[in-house]
């Protein structure tokens, strides 16, 4: 947002009861948390405001039971999979669905406590308060009939699972990713409704424990990657047997003998899909409403995520915003480093702007699915004189010898300085190899400079030096390790 907003005046110098603080946190998951750790460091003292469970999204529905869920699948595909190599029998491993989900809940627990609960003591001039939803107003923050007040205020209230206005969606029970992830016992069939990261991951992670799985979308999958990886990434889900349907839309859901149907079109025509659930995950919704913005005047965009700059301030002089809540990334990382941000600001402890060009993105399919920096239609958005680099993973050392090709690297640079400008990669370890590049982005490598950088053989991280070779040459016709 163009940090010229017109801010309106702060009202904390108003006579407000309660008690007061030098900084009010409201948001008790990673943003709140780094936000409060970054202003006690600095000795200040700070209020923090949670509601619900402690931690917010990423340990308690999120990041965590999902990424474990997802690695036990990967447990039990690995059994299968393993007939790729030579000498090797398949071996089909047993599933305990329930077993899963509730090992996944005692890991949630212990790292809660690990992470949020157990910190808190370490921060003597951190004020936990949990008594209710909490609603900012002139001078404070109110928590049910109490008034804490503040001239700074953070707000850090994350997100929600969003629920598409689809006739009839309100009548079949349908899940979201936690709904699934907590679901008790294994469904035989379910269609998962959304092609992004979520949709993406539960939907191959519910297929290896097992599950019948359609993974429907409007678009493609991931819309925002570069079609090369979206293609690499659809073709490894469909030979796991996951039925991949595209271009749709979606008509209305109605409740079917054995579970839900769900009505979509395609080229004009009508057609129903079915199965046990009925999976949603079409995106996250900022948890805005009912904090008393709108009477403060802080700006909200069309789906209620604050509006900040740079330096993470609102419409609104002395309150500032972080994480899921505000129009910046969705990533648990970035929240926590957009909270130490603003409130690097709001105390004046060392001025700091929000900077994500060379953020790291990552989706935990198999292959993962990872990128940084621009895509090529955003850099010709951007007007840059664009060439690309791709290699599939059959150009790559590791691969070959892992006998697992599936996946594909594409890097962007500028025509005329060369620099590098983005690039993503489908791969088996995909996750680790895209922080290289991060810095090369964050340092301004040329792709003549990622070609010459000496990289480890047998490394999926080495398929970075020879997209950077592709530029200027044939890397098919290069022996191992030349160049």
């Amino acid at each position: 947002m163009d940090q010229t907003v017109k801010k309106k005046d702060c009202c904390s110098s108003k006579e407000v009861s309660g008690d007061q603080y030098d900084l009010i946190v409201v948001g008790a998951g990673s943003a709140g948390f780094s936000a409060s750790i970054t202003a006690a460091d600095a000795g200040k003292r700070v209020a923090l405001i949670g509601h619900g469970t402690i931690g917010g999204t990423c340990v308690n529905v999120g990041c965590v039971p999902s990424k474990a869920m997802i690695r036990a699948a990967e447990a039990v595909h690995g059994g299968t999979s393993a007939a790729r190599f030579p000498g090797i029998s398949p071996c089909a491993h047993a599933v305990d669905w329930g077993g899963v989900v509730k090992g996944t809940a005692d890991l949630v627990a212990e790292m809660r406590h690990k992470k949020y609960i157990d910190l808190l003591p370490a921060y003597e001039n951190v004020t936990y308060i949990d008594e209710g939803p909490a609603r900012l107003v002139e001078g404070g923050v109110a928590v049910t009939e109490r008034v804490i007040s503040s001239p700074r205020i953070l707000i850090a209230t994350g997100s929600r699972p969003h629920m598409p206005a689809i006739e009839g969606i309100d009548a079949v029970e349908a899940l979201d990713s936690w709904g699934l992830l907590s679901l008790p016992d294994r469904p035989e069939s379910i269609l998962v409704l959304g092609g992004g990261y979520i949709g993406c991951e539960l939907a191959q992670m519910a297929s290896r424990l097992g599950v019948k799985v359609t993974l429907v979308t409007r678009s493609r999958l991931l819309p925002g990657a570069e079609p090369e990886v979206t293609e690499a990434l659809t073709e490894a889900l469909k030979v796991e047997g996951i039925t991949v349907e595209t271009g749709l839309a979606y008509v209305s859901v109605a409740k079917a003998a054995g579970g839900v149907s769900l009505t979509v079109e395609r080229g004009g025509k009508t057609e129903d899909l079915t199965a046990e659930r009925l999976v949603v995950t079409t995106g996250r919704i900022a948890n805005s409403q009912d904090l008393g913005l709108e009477e403060l005047g802080i700006e909200t965009d069309g789906r209620g995520s604050i509006k900040v700059g740079p330096d993470m301030a609102t419409t609104r002089a002395g309150v500032w915003a972080a994480g899921d809540v505000t129009d910046r990334d969705q990533f648990v990382y970035m929240a926590a480093y957009g909270a130490k941000v603003g409130i690097n600001n709001a105390l004046g402890v060392e001025p700091m702007r929000y900077e994500n060009a060379a953020m790291p993105w990552v989706v935990f399919t198999d292959p993962q699915v990872a990128g940084v920096g621009l895509s090529e239609v955003e850099a010709r958005a951007a007007g840059h004189e664009v060439k690309t680099s791709v290699i599939t993973l059959d150009n790559v050392p590791r691969a070959v010898a892992a006998r697992d090709t599936r996946g594909v690297i594409k890097l962007v640079a500028d025509v005329k300085t060369d620099r590098l400008l983005g690039g993503q990669i489908a791969a088996p370890e995909g996750s680790d190899t895209i922080q290289t590049l991060a810095m090369a982005l964050k340092f301004g490598m040329t792709t003549k400079a990622l070609g010459e950088t000496i990289f480890p053989y047998l490394t999926t991280v080495e398929g970075l030096k020879l997209a950077a070779q592709t530029f200027d040459k044939d890397v098919a016709k290069l022996s191992c390790c030349a160049g």
